[in-house]
């Protein structure tokens, strides 16, 4: 009866799951390689980092031999994971660029670049600019939510918030989002 309702396409995602069973890892890889990817992209802005960071964590399930109740368990899991690796990444990112602005302050040398100039018009970019600008409970919340596409239960079961505060905190993000690019939209003219 067991492999009856694994076989069955409308069960597999309620079906335990085994990060070190090659079958499952398979189609762990397969059905969240791509949203985990976009989470961690989104967080670093790197697509070569994100590809790391989300197989890293992969390989980590698989190394574990993690067992998951369900399909929907081990996505959880594996984002909270990605999230948190790819946040810790984007911290010692801004500290390495820290750290090289001060030595080059210290070597008196200035670096100018027209194609910051150009990054600026560009809207995509200023809205990157104005998503790092953001404290990172509502980066984290709007990343999961409009590139993560994950809905507000998703995204409170993630962040161990409640739905309400999900809601809340995705609210004020894009309500500081259009105040921050509002206001480099006045420099921009």
């Amino acid at each position: 009866m067991f492999l009856e309702r694994k076989d069955s396409p409308h069960n597999s995602a309620s079906l335990p799951v085994n990060g070190g069973n090659e079958a499952d890892f398979r189609r762990i890889y397969e059905a969240l390689m791509p949203l985990l990817f976009k989470i961690a992209w989104r967080i670093v802005n790197d697509e070569e980092a994100a590809e790391d960071l989300v197989h890293d964590s992969l390989i980590k399930l698989n190394e574990k031999a993690l067992v998951f109740p369900s399909l929907d368990e081990a996505k959880f899991w594996l984002i909270r994971v990605v999230k948190n690796a790819s946040l810790n990444y984007a911290k010692r990112k801004v500290r390495e660029r820290k750290a090289y602005e001060k030595a080059l302050k210290e070597d008196r040398r200035k670096s100018e670049s027209g194609e910051t100039e150009l990054l600026k018009s560009d809207t995509v970019a200023r809205t990157k600019e104005a998503l790092e600008k953001l404290p990172a409970n509502l980066k984290t919340v709007l990343v999961l939510r409009e590139y993560g596409d994950l809905n507000y239960k998703e995204i409170g079961r993630i962040l161990g918030i409640t739905e309400g505060n999900v809601k809340v905190r995705i609210f004020r993000a894009r309500e500081q989002l259009s105040k921050i690019i509002g206001e480099e939209d006045v420099y921009l003219s």
